[in-house]
């Protein structure tokens, strides 16, 4: 939008003198050559140009455009109130309101007085809804001589029974590119002192704080409220209070950069369902290690992605700004065709968040500090207005299906008994639920009660499709879970499968890829040996070709979803692709599916 609103209408210029007169009068200068006369026209092109424009409103979305709201009657009112309603319902909690803007995207502007006016009225609107205002940017257009000003409005609800909007924004990057410290400074509010201060929070494990370096994948939070302000803890002491100030909660998951631990990254981007990805290059090593790699998973996974530059205090100017040109020439190559959109300042971050959202192809690139704070409130602004990926209908449908929740995590409690975390796929989960679990080694579900329901470490009585939770299952046996299993409701009647066909794409492979082959699967949260059956219609596959192949698990039955997607590796060989068929179990790979052990 800052292209468009940095254009400006003007007068036409006056007609030129041929070319003739002006030699005339010039004497001995020669004719001003056409590239001459093609270049003065392109400067002064901008006097001819017309009026900008967005893209004209859509009738869905959280987007609303409005030339004026100046005193309106009580009957308009009452009509604004409820499409601000609506529109705060598409967008999840969150709408955006353009101000001075035609419905077919003409950028009119208003004059100061109506603006005052205009948006003393969307606050009442709020106000009436249960919901605040934040003027994101004022910007003034000159059209026909007269100074007009458009304004672009976030519109946000007061949080209320714990229904915030909640993102995941998977965290990678190479080892000791900045990724825990960075969150460390972003949830904990405090800058970081330039040896690892800020990270210490973040470590789950003795061996991690010793080497600074992750191993395993956790969880912080970043709250934002009503107003758009960051809630964090340098002004909560728990969790639980960040979550009853925010209207807006950023969920990050820390993931690991070395190359030992790929694959717990992999599970953490198959198995909780990011909405975001951000990928952190320390500005000192540019790309390196597993940054390549891990920006291709995150590709191969379908995942938005921005980029994070990060210790540009440890470098000069120049070493910065080719870190940037280097990022640049990667996205632009043929395997990624992205677009990157360099943030340099707040209205920068503005428009990268919109178009980020809108387009799968624009990737924006921060370059910042977690020692100076230069350049950190940028990243802020961005997580502040990134809008939901999927609106409040497609959540609707999914919470009107049957109940599926994915076993990611399995903890003992004491006094509390089995805890299991993951994310709830589809449906929704109350305490007291009775669900079935599974499947185990001999292919059974096992009946259980949800005794209670924690998210981001608070109590929560109700969990919604697309959220993730941990759920206190009593005194279940914890012997009997794993991870991989679900949790669903008894009417789904799952089934089984040993072996499945997918359809894949071979990204990388030494030599040829042929039945007999084994790799490790990765299918949401399922992680297990398969043995490459065969290939169909094929007797080889090599590295660039697709085909139709027949896996079997090693290990134990899953259940599976036709259309999830893939990812498979072993060593270097690597492929993507997704389920398309299911086989059917047979008798002599596994018991009778239908025998339930009680466990309530």
């Amino acid at each position: 939008m800052d292209a468009q609103v940095a254009n400006h209408c003007s007068i036409k210029s006056a007609a030129k003198t041929s070319i003739a007169q002006d030699a005339a009068e010039c004497g001995k200068k020669k004719p001003r050559s056409r590239r001459g006369r093609r270049g003065k026209r392109r400067r002064g092109k901008k006097a001819n140009e017309p009026p900008p424009f967005l893209p004209p409103e859509a009738e869905e979305g959280n987007i609303e455009y409005k030339l004026k709201l100046v005193n309106p009657t009580q009957y308009r009112f009452e009509h604004l109130a409820t499409q601000l309603k609506w529109r705060l319902q598409e967008g999840r909690g969150e709408a955006v309101y353009q101000i001075g803007v035609e419905d077919n995207g003409l950028l009119v502007g208003l004059i100061e007085e109506d603006m005052k006016a205009s948006l003393k009225t969307l606050r009442r609107m709020a106000e009436k809804v249960g919901a605040d205002i934040t003027l994101l940017r004022e910007r003034e257009v000159d059209c026909n001589r007269a100074r007009r000003k458009i304004a672009e409005v976030l519109v946000r609800k007061v949080p209320d029974d714990q229904q915030f909007l909640d993102l995941r924004v998977a965290v990678l990057g190479n080892v000791d590119s900045g990724k825990s410290t960075l969150l460390g400074v972003l949830t904990q509010g405090e800058l970081d002192n330039g040896r690892g201060r800020a990270r210490l929070n973040l470590f789950r494990h003795l061996h991690e704080i010793q080497t600074g370096r992750t191993s395993s994948i956790s969880f912080e939070i970043l709250g934002f409220n009503s107003k758009g302000e960051v809630v964090n803890y340098s002004d909560s002491r728990t969790a639980e209070e960040i979550c009853e100030s925010s209207s807006k909660m950023i969920t990050f998951i820390d993931l690991a950069g070395h190359y030992k631990y790929l694959k717990t990254t992999i599970f953490g981007l198959t198995s909780y369902c990011p909405d975001f990805a951000m990928l952190v290059v320390g500005a000192n090593t540019g790309i390196a290690g597993t940054t390549r790699e891990h920006l291709g998973l995150a590709m191969a996974m379908k995942v938005p992605i921005f980029i994070v530059v990060s210790k540009v205090d440890l470098c000069g100017k120049s070493t910065v700004e080719k870190t940037v040109r280097q990022l640049e020439r990667v996205l632009k190559q043929p395997g990624c065709n992205k677009v990157p959109m360099v943030v340099s300042n707040p209205d920068d971050a503005v428009t990268a968040a919109q178009q980020f959202a809108q387009s799968s192809s624009v990737t924006p690139i921060f370059t910042l500090s977690s020692v100076s704070g230069e350049n950190l409130d940028l990243l802020k602004v961005f997580f502040n207005i990134l809008p939901p990926l999927s609106n409040s209908k497609e959540q609707e449908e999914l919470m009107q299906q049957l109940t599926e929740f994915q076993v990611d995590e399995i903890y003992s409690v004491p006094d509390v008994g089995t805890v299991v975390g993951g994310t709830l796929y589809s449906g929704v989960c109350r305490e007291g639920d009775r669900l079935v679990v599974g499947p185990t080694d001999d292919g059974r579900f096992l009946r259980l009660k949800v005794c209670s329901i924690h998210r981001n470490r608070s109590g929560c009585r109700v969990l919604r499709a697309g959220q993730a939770a941990t759920l206190a299952l009593g005194n279940f046996d914890r012997s009997l879970l794993r991870k991989g299993m679900v949790m669903v409701s008894p009417k789904m009647n799952p089934t089984i499968c040993w072996q499945f066909e997918a359809a894949i794409v071979l990204l990388f492979h030494a030599k040829t890829f042929r039945s007999g082959f084994q790799v490790t699967v990765h299918v949401g949260n399922v992680r297990q040996t398969a043995t490459v059956e065969c290939l169909l219609g094929k007797e080889e596959l090599r590295t660039g070709e697709r085909a139709v192949v027949c896996f079997r698990f090693l290990k134990h039955p899953e259940y599976l979803r036709v259309g999830a997607k893939l990812l498979f590796r072993e060593g270097v060989t690597k492929g993507i692709g997704h389920v398309t068929h299911l086989l059917p179990s047979t008798q002599n790979h596994m018991p009778d599916q239908n025998r339930n052990q009680n466990h309530s």
